[in-house]
């Protein structure tokens, strides 16, 4: 059986577990915080989570595992069947991830950590996500999914790391950047957390947060 390590405050392990849900596949969780042990290391090269346990060995980077998700377990597809539909999804996936989730991270620290991001990030975040949700507007108007009437990986990623713009920009910025720049993605949230999947993930991460919280209070005493 496939087993997923990494934790459930994690939207990268979510976007994942997501899939795997979504594709019916069965597999077992293994709560595996951020770490630099060398027995971590021997599967995921840089220690990043989540990684892949399979019978054929280990993979790490959440991208890599869903593409082998839909090569090895080909029921319930997450990609169109066209080559230029699949690219198209995959460019919906790089908008996400690279323009805006990896831009508003940067603020993460004082949004959920209380640390403290400095005025110059600030304003650099602001400019660079309100470029990359103008961008992802381009692409999609959310009327049913992300990619178009069916749902997709790009769902399993618009899911879980837009409401950390929506969350991090309100709580350092004061404003709501994906409220303001894309409302259709807000109503596409609201829509979407009545699915039994994201009820599961949402359910499953709420029951973890205890254990996220005695984790990052260990990890401020460093």
């Amino acid at each position: 059986m496939l087993r997923l390590c990494g934790f459930a405050g994690s939207n990268y392990h979510n976007k994942v577990k997501l899939a795997l849900i979504e594709k019916q596949v069965p597999f077992e969780e293994v709560s595996q915080y951020p770490t630099q042990d060398p027995a971590v290391l021997a599967e995921s090269p840089m220690g990043k989570l989540p990684y892949l346990r399979t019978s054929d060995g280990t993979i790490a980077e959440s991208q890599v595992i869903l593409d082998y998700l839909e090569d090895a377990f080909p029921a319930h597809p997450l990609y169109p069947s066209s080559p230029f539909a699949r690219a198209r999804n995959r460019e919906l996936i790089a908008i996400l991830e690279l323009h805006l989730e990896l831009v508003v991270r940067r603020l993460y620290g004082e949004a959920f950590f209380g640390g403290t991001a400095a005025e110059d990030v600030k304003v650099e975040v602001e400019r660079l996500l309100i470029r990359g949700l103008k961008a992802l507007g381009r692409r999609t108007d959310f009327a049913a999914f992300v990619a178009g009437d069916s749902f997709t990986a790009a769902d399993c990623v618009a899911i879980v790391h837009l409401p950390m713009v929506s969350m991090a920009t309100k709580a350092v910025l004061g404003r709501d950047l994906l409220a303001e720049g894309l409302p259709a993605a807000k109503d596409y949230l609201k829509r979407l957390s009545t699915r039994e999947s994201v009820q599961r993930i949402a359910a499953d991460r709420k029951a973890a947060s205890p254990e996220f919280a005695a984790y990052v209070a260990r990890r401020a005493k460093r």
